[in-house]
């Protein structure tokens, strides 16, 4: 893992540097463009102020220090690319100098966390041993104690093998036992029946449970339907009373406005009369819902306790059946074993 971690960060190290140096050679090669451009500029420049300010006699031939000139610069130029060069070497070394430290620092430290591990790891080892020798000390013991074991287990095949020599010729001479095979069948018919047996009255007593559940279930839904039913038709009642009495209140606000005083007096008076009335009714109606509903609600809680008690008796019912079920399957493995007998038996008669 440390390995891996000191390729990345070189490989990532080697990246970084080539990149400066390509950053360092492109701003080189800019700078000896803008001299190059810098320099034909001048020229120009020169040629044309001989062109116009140079004297009227003719001018002197340097074309033989041209070569030289060129010559010169171009050394100039070698000997600045091979500067450059060597900074970048030097560049280059420095930082593969920092690589290589931080490299040693790295497996340095990694050397002391494998020197910690290897002195935690020498108690570890020395228990090792230990328990190897004890494990050898073990495995030899049982070792002995295995042959010691075949040996007791050969002598005593051995007596067995002459006992049994010895019954089968005293059986052979001695008078036939009782019929084994009629008593196997006895037994396998008695158990067979019995298991019948058991499964229909199971069988019968959870169809009987299961009725009496389904018809109290829907005696209760029926009369949870019939209670829901009664509620609704008393609000739809409370309601056609609450929509007449403000039909009443809005007539007599009207003909309060149209009779004169003294009819508007005997009106005021029966209408409060019929108000009073239609209050008297709305509230005994309210009355009458609200102790219908306090019934039906303490109904529809009987109803949930005996749906509880239902549910309850359902749960106890399907526990019952699987002691029933873990009692037939018990029987079945007797009928299986007592079957694998009488095989037996009938091959020991038959051989």
């Amino acid at each position: 893992g440390a390995g891996c971690g000191d390729g990345i960060l070189f490989a990532n190290n080697e990246k970084a540097t080539m990149q400066n140096l390509n950053d360092r050679l492109a701003s080189y090669l800019d700078k000896v463009r803008l001299l190059e451009g810098d320099n034909a500029d001048l020229e120009c420049k020169i040629r044309e102020w001989y062109a116009k300010v140079g004297p009227s006699c003719e001018p002197r031939d340097y074309s033989c220090y041209h070569k030289e000139i060129e010559d010169l610069q171009n050394q100039i130029l070698c000997a600045a690319m091979e500067t450059n060069k060597i900074l970048l070497n030097i560049d280059n070394n420095r930082m593969t100098a920092d690589d290589f430290r931080v490299k040693y620092e790295t497996e340095c430290g990694l050397r002391q966390n494998v020197d910690a591990d290897i002195c935690n790891l020498r108690p570890v080892l020395d228990q090792l041993a230990s328990c190897k020798t004890d494990l050898q000390l073990q495995c030899e013991a049982l070792t002995e104690e295995m042959c010691c074991l075949k040996t007791n287990h050969e002598e005593e095949m051995s007596c067995l093998r002459k006992q049994a020599t010895g019954d089968v010729s005293v059986e052979v001479n001695a008078c036939p036992g009782p019929d084994l095979r009629k008593t196997l069948e006895d037994l396998r018919c008695q158990y067979e029946s019995l298991m019948e047996r058991n499964r229909k009255e199971t069988e019968q007593w959870y169809a009987c449970k299961m009725e009496e559940v389904n018809l109290e279930v829907i005696t209760s839904s029926q009369e949870i339907e019939s209670s829901n039913k009664q509620v609704t038709e008393l609000r739809r009642q409370l309601q056609a009373l609450e929509i007449n009495v403000q039909a009443q209140l809005t007539m007599v606000g009207d003909a309060t406005t149209i009779h004169t005083s003294s009819s508007h007096v005997q009106g005021h008076t029966c209408s409060k009369k019929s108000v009073y009335w239609f209050h008297s009714q709305k509230e005994n109606l309210e009355s009458s819902l609200t102790e219908t509903e306090c019934r039906y609600n303490k109904y529809l809680a009987e109803l949930q306790n005996q749906i509880s008690c239902v549910e309850q008796r359902l749960a106890e019912i399907r526990a019952e059946m699987e002691c029933q079920n873990q009692e037939y399957k018990t029987l079945l493995d007797v009928k299986c074993r007592l079957e694998q007998e009488i095989q037996t038996y009938h091959c020991l008669l038959e051989g």
